[in-house]
């Protein structure tokens, strides 16, 4: 959208940067005030409605952009896109919080495994709509049409929240930002594997920030059309899709620190692959791998979140481990300025040197789960 909106390398990088990783690294700020309150529901509520105003408005944004002048139209891309961003970072510290409450320890692998089948079926409905609407018409019309579907799905979606019924609470007394810190500093002496989570985030978290430049790569160097795009969604979502389905049926059978290996060689594996074999059939397979990394990076990160945590400093832990998102937040900005500069091959020799550090803190973190 970005790119066909006029976006350079530059901004596919600031946006990046804005959903994947700078609005994760707002838990920071977030987690003091929500880990004062027994009960969170009412966070997560207000991070959900959040997120279901601001598609609302990209899409009606989008559906008039052609009477803005200027530049107008990419910020106020930017503007929606952080306020999307940041609700579902607030919201997802409750969301943590309620859900550690919620489930049974020998119960959070299948649990993420059926939700990752579950949500990849409706993705995949989603990607084959999504198709259709980016080739139904042209741009910005097809895209507003894409905003105002994600507001009317969100706005179903929120409902089941709206009836959930929290009975266990939880809460960890924080008076103010200097006390916030000073439990930070406790927890990183007394619990060595939180750096060791905070260390592995910043370096395995770029692994899903990268094929927004994919994208990018595809459109400039390739000619990928939008209809195109609805058909490398549509294999991210496969990829998931089946990664969690194969995860729920092994749910007992593997260790996090196995999925965290198989995600840092499968990141190593896609600039490879776009380096050594690029084209259109390429990026293919590489979207299916990126479904499959999106899938397993999600599921260890909260399994092993959790396993780290405890319950009453689980919101408090969301927030420190948005300071893992730091490289994350930085990397798009960095990644666009390199493109913009020197091409797309020094970008993707950095992105393989990183991913490569975060082998350090796999085998350190020797997860138990």
């Amino acid at each position: 959208m970005m790119v066909d909106a006029g976006g350079t390398a530059v901004h596919i990088g600031i946006l990046t940067a804005i959903m994947l990783g700078g609005s994760s690294f707002t838990q920071l700020f977030f987690a003091p005030i929500i880990s004062n309150f027994s009960f969170k529901k009412r966070f997560l509520l207000m991070g959900i409605t959040s997120r279901i105003f601001a598609l609302l408005f990209l899409g009606i944004i989008l559906y008039f952009s052609t009477q803005l002048r200027g530049k107008s139209e990419i910020t106020l891309i930017f503007l929606l896109i952080t306020i999307f961003s940041l609700g579902g970072a607030f919201s997802n510290i409750g969301y943590t919080d309620i859900l550690g409450k919620s489930l049974d320890v020998n119960s959070r692998k299948s649990f993420f495994s059926i939700r990752q089948v579950v949500s990849g079926l409706i993705l995949f409905g989603s990607a084959i709509l999504a198709r259709y609407v980016l080739g139904s018409a042209e741009y910005p019309v097809n895209y507003s049409y894409m905003f105002f579907i994600g507001f009317l799905a969100l706005s179903i979606a929120s409902l089941g929240f709206w009836n959930l019924k929290e009975e266990v609470p939880s809460k960890m007394v924080v008076r103010g930002p200097r006390h916030f810190f000073q439990i930070i500093r406790g927890e990183l002496k007394q619990n060595k594997r939180l750096l060791l989570f905070l260390g592995f985030i910043n370096t395995m978290g770029i692994s899903i920030t990268l094929l927004p430049f994919i994208i990018l790569y595809a459109k400039t160097d390739f000619g990928l059309q939008s209809s195109g795009t609805g058909n490398y969604l549509l294999l991210k979502v496969m990829g998931g899709v089946i990664t969690g389905l194969i995860l729920f049926v092994l749910s007992g059978k593997y260790k996090y620190r196995f999925l965290l290996y198989v995600n840092g060689i499968l990141a190593l594996t896609i600039p490879m692959i776009v380096i050594l074999w690029p084209g259109i059939l390429s990026f293919h397979f590489v979207f299916f791998l990126g479904g499959i990394i999106f899938a397993t990076y999600s599921i260890s990160l909260n399994g092993v979140l959790l396993e780290v945590s405890g319950r009453s400093n689980r919101a408090l832990y969301t927030g420190i481990a948005g300071a893992g998102n730091i490289l994350p937040a930085l990397f798009p900005l960095l990644g666009g300025w390199i493109i913009k500069q020197f091409g797309f091959l020094p970008y993707f020799v950095l992105f393989i040197v990183v991913i490569l550090s975060s082998f350090y803190f796999i085998h350190q973190l020797k997860c138990r789960k």
